[in-house]
């Protein structure tokens, strides 16, 4: 009897959290609330576009360590990944938008090299993630770090990437700022 009131609350619950998600997008405030945390520290991971740029911002932590260095290279990191990762979901707009306005033919790539493009381009622009701030939470002795990388840098390395799809590699010089500003847009 408990297992089954187990399962229908389960359901239950798994029904109204479908019903949330299916509402529409949540706007949440992205803020860690960490009082006299630097602006980029609270604000966390994100794609910008501002004054300086269009730029995606990771944002890595590491906690106290008995090393200073491994705690301060731990959190660079986990920025680096961060970078990554919004990134990786970018190219993933852009590999889509390609591929939707080419329709069928011979220009147009399947799945599997679309998915090593993405990875290579993460790939390659990993190393290219500057660490431009640090910041120690003088309460828990925590690390932040904050990784950049700018679309210029970006279309820059694959453009000169060998292994880059010709067609992907022009779509994104030619309407990568176009989609960066709306991907950053619904972040």
């Amino acid at each position: 009897m408990k297992t089954r009131i187990v399962h229908v609350l389960f359901l239950v619950l798994l029904g109204a959290g479908l019903a949330a998600c299916a509402g529409g997008r949540t706007e949440i405030e992205s803020d860690l609330g960490i009082e006299d945390a630097p602006d980029w520290v609270n604000e966390g991971s994100q794609a910008l576009n501002n004054d300086d740029g269009r730029l995606i911002h990771g944002m890595g932590s590491a906690p106290k360590m008995s090393s200073q260095s491994l705690q301060i290279s731990s959190a660079d990191n986990r920025a680096r990944a961060e970078v990554a990762r919004v990134l990786s979901s970018f190219m993933n707009v852009v590999s889509q938008d390609y591929v939707a306005t080419m329709g069928t033919g011979d220009d147009v790539m399947d799945e599997q090299a679309i998915s090593r493009s993405v990875e290579n381009v993460t790939r390659l622009n990993m190393s290219g993630a500057e660490i431009i701030g640090h910041w120690r939470d003088p309460e828990t002795g925590t690390i932040y770090a904050l990784a950049e990388l700018d679309l210029d840098r970006v279309k820059k390395l694959v453009g000169s990437a060998n292994d880059m799809h010709g067609g992907l590699r022009n779509h994104l010089a030619e309407h990568g700022e176009t989609l960066f500003d709306e991907f950053a847009e619904e972040k």
